[in-house]
């Protein structure tokens, strides 16, 4: 199993758009995260000391070809359905890796 962390600012004005499609996510989207092995799934929102929010990703992945199973999350007309609503929400961030939309976060700390 390997642990995900990542993180991307979420657009202001749409803070209460995004709040409102993450108390529904859609079963099809639900079911498609768990077909690509991804479990414990989470997202936590931050006031950044009144600069703007900040959402957190968590989760853990249990499959052993990770590449497959995000470019197969990603093929899902529903989840990319679902992409296009959440997109216009979030801001991502300047120094993040090439090709990514959510910054990758370095685990530097773990207990089980």
């Amino acid at each position: 199993m390997q642990r995900y962390g990542s993180v991307i600012r979420l657009n202001d004005e749409k803070l209460q758009d995004y709040e409102r499609l993450h108390a529904a996510v859609w079963p099809k989207v639900q079911a498609i995260i768990s077909e690509c092995n991804i479990q414990n799934y989470s997202i936590y929102m931050h006031d950044l000391d009144g600069s703007g929010h900040f959402l957190f990703s968590y989760f853990e992945y249990v499959g052993t070809d990770y590449a497959a199973d995000m470019a197969k999350m990603a093929a899902d007309p529903t989840t990319q359905e679902w992409w296009t609503l959440c997109e216009p929400c979030q801001q991502p961030l300047n120094n993040r890796k090439p090709g990514e939309w959510w910054a990758t976060m370095r685990e530097v700390y773990h207990q089980d």
